[in-house]
Order: structure tokens, then sequence, then C-alpha cells
């Protein structure tokens, strides 16, 4: 049996654990596998280009969808299909086209629809728990 240190990860995996584009890293980075102590001093003791890229980016389209507050399909929606800079994000947010307006009232309204059916169901727990303790 292998230690959780020995076992190893491609780059690709790395990249989304760390929310980096991996066509914007080290190639040496891009060519290795890394163990789990590698990822775990990554993540604990970011080198100066990890520091860079988590900064600036480009940033993975996860990562931009998030930063604008929309989801993934909203991205591709709006034509976004490649990665974007921190500085190219916040001039969209700063100027934000009819697109990206629209699908952040979308994305809002189904985290708020998630929310509400969320908690009608814990209100409905509640009240089969308050009934079986009676």
């Amino acid at each position: 049996m292998t230690s959780a240190d020995s076992q190893s990860m491609k780059p690709a995996t790395v990249a989304k654990k760390l929310g980096i584009y991996l066509p914007a890293t080290p190639q040496e980075f891009q060519d290795s596998t890394i163990t789990r102590a590698d990822f775990a001093d990554l993540q604990a003791n970011p080198p100066e280009w990890l520091a860079e890229l988590r900064r600036n980016g480009p940033h993975p389209r996860p990562v931009v969808a998030q930063k604008l507050n929309v989801s993934i399909a909203g991205l591709a929606r709006g034509g976004v299909e490649e990665a974007l800079t921190t500085a190219e994000i916040t001039a969209l947010l700063q100027a934000p086209p009819a697109w990206l307006v629209a699908e952040r009232a979308t994305h809002a309204a189904v985290r708020a629809e998630a929310q509400r059916v969320k908690d009608e169901a814990a209100k409905k727990d509640a009240k089969k728990a308050r009934a079986k303790a009676e």
C-alpha cells in the first residue's frame, strides 16, 4: 500500500485544484507529475509564478465565472470562451455589456430559487421531526 504523499497527480488536475490556467504555467510544471506533498507545498508556499497567476491571470473559466458572478454556461452564452486576465475581468465589471447584466440577473435568480427550495425542504424536515417527536 502506498502512502498518500507518494501519489501523484497530472499537471491539469493540480492546475484545476489551484484554480489556475494550465497553459499559462511554466513548461516545467506542465511537463511534470506532482506528488500530493508537492501540491501541499504549492498551496502553503506558492512560488512567484503561481502567486502572479492567481493575482493577474489569465484565469480559467470557472474562476472567471466566479469573479463575474455568472455561471460557466453564462460565459459561453456571452461569447467568452478563453481565459481572461484580472484587468479584462475588471474592465467587464466596470462597464458591463448587456449579456453580462442579463447573465448576472439569471444567475442571481437561479441561486435565489435554489435557496428557496433548500429552505422549504428544511422546513418540511423540521415539521416531520416535530411530528415524530410528539
